[in-house]
């Protein structure tokens, strides 16, 4: 344990960053993996309705710097390909 303020400061700081982090990147896969579901299911609806709600979890998530926006792009485009083979 640390025994200087400023050093006990960052350990809550980033322990609150974690915490966020690990939310955030929980959100997206699961947003993910119900836009697949809805592929596998063949309900093309329901997954353009959910990779909506997966395109803007994963821009969020960018933007709070949890992904490179590379990565979210590829993130992004996999799951639009997905849906967009369905017709």
């Amino acid at each position: 344990m640390a025994n200087i303020k400023s050093a006990k400061k960052r350990i809550k700081v980033i322990a609150t960053k974690t915490a966020r982090n690990r939310a955030l990147n929980s959100a997206v896969k699961t947003y993910m993996k119900k836009v697949v579901a809805a592929v596998n299911a063949n309900d093309k609806t329901l997954a353009e309705a959910n990779l909506k709600v997966a395109v803007k979890a994963i821009d969020k998530a960018a933007a709070k710097g949890l992904y490179h926006a590379k990565t979210a792009g590829r993130k992004k485009s996999t799951l639009a390909r997905l849906v967009n083979k369905m017709a």
